[in-house]
């Protein structure tokens, strides 16, 4: 037994000396979206008195374009939110017209969750923004995963004043995060609940999104269904199509 473990220890730690820190970043960062994306995603927003559920369809076109579409519940059916590189617009069908996204909104949560504007926007900013070090190994769900550090570049436009991310050494999932402010404080705790197959795939179907700082409270994302790389152009972004989609 201890010489199976002693095996496991040594190909992870050559797994991480063969890649780069932000290779490994890199690899996972894609796997998420593929070239192109299409999904439909339940989000379960729990509270210590209340729980509730949104239902969308999401596409995406690399790191730049992204569409959400609302579905459910009826109240807020026919929110579009837009994302074009850092810039955001809302949908609102009340009022029937686009709105969009100031920088002192940015970090307000999206649509009730424990997600931010800022989060979905960022998206891609963790391959830019900071620099990458492996700092150790560990077990989640079963899986060998290297523990990358992600400390801010100087004078990069980023909230988080240091990320933990646990990647899987097999097939390049994100099992955990830890988003820490300027101060060092835990804030976040973004964690892989289930793993499945979406279009041959592996893929983490659900993950929870815990702060540390309101005990009871967490979101649950979870995919439905996963297309990748399907056929769609930078056209389908644009906020006259807001009002379109369905």
């Amino acid at each position: 037994m201890k010489t199976l473990l002693t095996l496991a220890i040594l190909c992870a730690t050559a797994f991480a000396n063969a890649q780069t820190a932000k290779e490994i970043i890199q690899k996972a960062d894609e796997l998420t979206r593929g070239k192109s994306s299409k999904a439909d995603i339940t989000i379960q927003i729990n509270r210590p008195r209340w729980s509730r559920e949104i239902r969308m369809k999401s596409w995406s076109l690399g790191t730049s374009y992204a569409m959400t579409y609302i579905m459910e519940p009826a109240k807020e059916k026919g929110t579009v939110m837009l994302k074009i590189d850092k810039e955001v617009w809302n949908w609102l069908p009340t009022i029937e017209r686009s709105v969009k996204l100031p920088p002192s909104m940015m970090m307000q949560s999206w649509m009730g969750t424990d997600f931010t504007n800022d989060d979905l926007v960022k998206q891609s900013s963790i391959l830019v923004d900071y620099n990458h070090a492996i700092v150790g190994d560990s077990l989640i769900l079963g899986r060998k995963c290297t523990k990358i550090e992600l400390i801010p570049k100087e004078g990069a436009p980023v909230v988080w004043g240091k990320i933990f991310i646990w990647v899987d050494t097999k097939d390049y999932l994100q099992l955990k995060s830890e988003m820490y402010d300027e101060d060092g404080y835990l804030i976040n705790v973004m964690s892989a609940k289930k793993i499945g197959e979406f279009g041959g795939k592996t893929f983490v179907t659900e993950t929870e999104m815990m702060p540390m700082e309101k005990p009871g409270n967490t979101t649950v994302l979870i995919y439905n269904d996963l297309e990748f790389d399907i056929e769609i152009e930078k056209d389908f972004f644009t906020t006259q199509n807001m009002r379109r989609i369905r």
